[in-house]
């Protein structure tokens, strides 16, 4: 294979994280591997760790602050990285292991704007876990990880070919409009190196995994999804008392720039685009201060259509800017059905984020989600309980969870361009009755949050007013 040199400066943004951890023992459990705590309980040593993420040969910084100004679309890395480098058969992205021993792959997805795929060239891997919770372990050539989800996986040394040397190797999954080619191709790869291989081999004949899906192949990312099952039975809420429907878009507003109109690319949750108050909401909540946010994020879209058509209106391009959040009593049972909407024709996967609390995936399905018939579907028993589900791209996926966390949490669109373009909102958990169950005071050595003396408001000249101060 033909190496690709890279110049420039590098930044890292995002790193992602890999433990490959050798396991010299055979548990007699089946599963074999029923829970995770139980085998890193019987490790002997950490073997080494991989870092990945994406490479840019400018300041991305400056760049972001300059495209989010100008309303231009955000910047596409240049590369992926795997110990810091694109996998130019680096020594140190070479990872060793010991023929015959089981190793434990523990993967962070921290890249900023894409989904990967994941292979080891000859070697299959057994899934167990997603977001610290286990899963049923099943055995796959490829993964695909979304930004901010993280999985462990089993991999065991056992192939006597090619030299002891097999390629690691992490691409892309695309799932943007099919018109732009310009994404990231770049294949981020070491290289793992058995201990008493021969070593020999040329490092430019070896091969990408072959089981490694292409860049747009969106029935192997939904297949991967749909193998997933938590270890043991859940207790899944059946007693829902909110439901939610929430469309994810992409957006454009009209902005003034330097005194010329032009569009500016956004993004939403019910048409509703995230603006930041000066003041955070978690200050402003606990301090019971007004003015800084409104309780009334729609649990629906004000209209409702074909969300997936190729075809949508006009007037479904534009959003709301405002500093909308969600309400919800300590210990109520919400169910979310999240709809991927094709606005701009841009649908796409959105790998949605909710912080402080995990949330059992229910059910995900393609086309418009269908009230009637669609629930009749839903996995009750045992669903994958994670904190980052994708929305898949012209689909709908449905989550559950209890609101045992009183505070101030975070959802978001895991994509950060997307996250850049405000498609986020924030939900508030009450107070419980007992001081274990309500929100713990900010540390007396807090600083106090003083306003600006200038404010900028972020609204669009063709929307009503949408922050106050």
């Amino acid at each position: 294979m033909k190496k690709e040199p890279f110049g420039g400066m590098l930044t890292v943004t995002g790193l992602e994280t890999l433990f490959m951890v050798p396991l010299s023992f055979i548990l007699d459990k089946d599963p074999p591997i029923p829970v995770l705590s139980l085998m890193l309980k019987k490790l002997s040593y950490l073997a080494y760790r991989v870092l990945s993420g994406s490479w840019y040969i400018y300041d991305v910084n400056l760049l972001v602050e300059h495209d989010l100004e100008t309303g231009a679309d955000l910047p596409i890395s240049d590369a992926y990285t795997i110990n810091g480098q694109p996998g130019d058969f680096a020594e140190c992205s070479k990872d060793r292991v010991d023929y015959g021993k089981t190793n434990l792959l523990r993967i962070v997805n921290a890249v900023m704007n894409a989904e990967l795929f994941f292979a080891i060239a000859g070697h299959n891997i057994t899934v167990v876990s997603q977001d610290a919770a286990s899963l049923k372990p099943f055995v796959t050539s490829y993964i695909m990880i979304a930004p901010g989800q993280t999985m462990d996986v089993l991999v065991t040394a056992n192939q006597k070919t090619l030299g002891g040397q097999y390629y690691i190797a992490g691409r892309q999954f695309y799932t943007d409009k099919t018109l732009f080619t310009g994404f990231n191709k770049f294949n981020a790869t070491a290289i793992l190196q058995y201990n008493n291989g021969n070593n020999t081999q040329d490092p430019e004949t070896i091969e990408l995994p072959p089981t490694l899906p292409s860049y747009e192949d969106y029935d192997a990312g939904i297949s991967f999804r749909n193998r997933k099952r938590s270890l043991t039975v859940q207790d899944v809420p059946k007693n829902i008392t909110t439901r939610m429907y929430i469309a994810g878009a992409q957006n454009q507003l009209m902005i003034n720039v330097s005194g010329n109109v032009t569009f500016a690319l956004a993004a939403s949750l019910n048409n509703v685009s995230w603006v930041n108050p000066w003041m955070n909401v978690l200050q402003a909540h606990y301090q019971n201060l007004t003015g800084f946010y409104t309780d009334d994020f729609p649990d629906k879209p004000l209209e409702f259509y074909d969300f997936v058509s190729d075809t949508l209106p006009a007037n479904t391009t534009e959003s709301l800017l405002a500093t909308k959040v969600k309400v919800l009593e300590y210990g109520e049972e919400v169910e979310m059905v999240f709809q991927a909407a094709n606005v701009l024709n841009a649908s796409e996967d959105h790998p949605m984020h909710l912080h402080g609390h995990s949330f059992h995936m229910v059910g995900a399905g393609g086309g418009n989600f269908d009230f009637d018939k669609d629930p009749q579907s839903y996995n009750l028993v045992d669903p994958p309980f994670v904190n980052t589900a994708t929305l898949p791209k012209d689909g709908w996926i449905a989550v559950r969870f209890k609101a045992l966390n009183p505070g101030v949490w975070l959802w978001h669109c895991h994509l950060d361009r997307h996250l850049s373009w405000e498609m986020n909102t924030v939900i508030i958990v009450q107070n419980g009755a007992t001081p274990e169950t309500s929100i713990l005071p900010p540390p007396p050595h807090m600083p106090s949050c003083d306003a600006p003396s200038t404010i900028k408001k972020k609204t669009s000249q063709f929307s009503a007013k949408q922050t106050t101060t």
